[in-house]
Formats: structure tokens, sequence, C-alpha cells
């Protein structure tokens, strides 16, 4: 059991709390809870979190919000949940660093097949990768340490739906992918999916590798096509 993920679930409502943790037990993970920010904050510091659910709508400082606060100190993986139908909420939490998202009501096995891939996109070594590390530019991408390093040989931090996204691009260079390819390559998600989530992610990604990100070079949009990465990429 010490090698099972540990879940932190914020979340004010105490029937899905009870419910979202005995079915995650029931699934050998280990579950805290909070039930606001503050008590978030001493979970954090006080244990070791593996990934952590988070419901928007909380008492005080909300869920977009506290989202954000987490992503600016960490990488911690976060799935968001969001009210039914809450389209906004969902951009907005994806904007802020959120990893995944699933609306309410959810079936407890959906939310668990969720956490199970963000955790197996955060690993720090995922398999057997198709190449150790990419070069483009001067940035180096490393696929077993999942990290970025600018071309001044500082790392530049990613959320794991960031670097999934980019490795994608980066293993296809030169090749348009669509938005449902690119959701199927990260997420595994089938077409229809939430699409939006794949702009966010790109606009990003642009704001920490380009040197303009109005005017991008290495991230391109193709018209009614998707989105193409345009640097040659060395691959060891």
């Amino acid at each position: 059991m010490a090698d099972s993920p540990h879940i932190l679930v914020v979340e004010d409502d105490r029937d899905i709390s009870r419910l979202v943790g005995r079915y995650l037990r029931e699934n050998d993970c280990r579950v805290s809870f909070a039930a606001d920010g503050r008590e978030m904050d001493a979970q954090i510091l006080s244990r070791r979190i593996d990934l952590v659910v988070l419901d928007v709508m909380l008492p005080g400082e909300d869920g977009l919000s506290l989202c954000r606060r987490l992503r600016a100190r960490s990488q911690l993986p976060v799935v968001m949940l969001t009210a039914k139908g809450g389209e906004l909420d969902r951009i907005i939490g994806i904007e802020m660093g959120a990893d995944d998202y699933l609306p309410k009501p959810f079936n407890p096995r959906e939310l668990l097949a969720r956490i199970r891939a963000v955790l197996r996109r955060a690993a720090r070594a995922p398999g057997e990768p198709s190449a150790t590390l990419m070069t483009f530019r001067g940035w180096r991408l490393n696929a077993v340490a999942r990290s970025l390093i600018d071309p001044r040989g500082v790392e530049v931090a990613l959320t794991s739906a960031e670097f999934d996204l980019l490795q994608a691009l980066c293993e296809r260079a030169g090749r348009v992918l669509s938005r449902e390819q690119l959701l199927d390559l990260t997420q595994g998600r089938s077409p229809g999916a939430f699409e939006r989530s794949v702009d966010i992610l790109v606009s990003r990604i642009r704001r920490k590798i380009e040197a303009d990100p109005h005017r991008p070079e290495l991230i391109k949009t193709v018209r009614s096509g998707g989105y193409i990465f345009t640097p040659e990429v060395e691959r060891a």
C-alpha cells in the first residue's frame, strides 16, 4: 500500500468526498481530504501527495484560484471537478494549469481512469520513449526526466499536459496534426472531446518557448487543419 498513489480530494460536499474516497481506496489508492484551500495547504505541507482532485466550487478561495496558486509553486498533477456544462470553468481550469477535468455528476470509475491517465503522463520514467532526448533550435526536451531546457541551460517549468503535447509535436515535427489527433496522442480521448483544451495548451506552450507568442515560429497554426511543429528535431 505504501507504493499506492496518494490522492488529495479537495471537496466540501461530504457525500461526494465519501463516495470518491471509498471507491479510490477500493482501487488501491491512499486518500486524504480537504474541504477548502486552508486544509489543502496543510495536507500538502504535511504529506506526500501524488495528485489533487480539486472541485471548482469551494468555500472561500475557489478551485480555480487554488489551481493557479498550486501551479505557481509546483507541478503537482491536478484533476478539476466542474459543474455540469460549465465549459467556461473547464477552459479557465486548463488555463490555470489543470491536467484534466471532469464535469459533475460523474462516475467514480471515470474519475479513477482520469487519475490513472494523468499519473501515467506525470511519471518520471514512462516506459520506453521513442526518443530519450529531442533537441530543436538549442532547446532540449528530455522524455525520461520530463524536462525542457532552454538554449541558456535553464529549465522551463511545464505541466504534465503541456509536456505531453510538446513531446507529441516534437516527435511528429513537420507533420500537420489535427486537434483530434493531439487529444488522442496526449490524453487518450476520442474525437469530439474538449478540443478547445488543445488550443489552450498550445497557447501556454507558446508563451514559454516562442520569441513572440503572438507571431509563433515553432508551433504554427494550420487553418482548418490543426498545428505543425516547424523546427528540425534531432533525436537521441
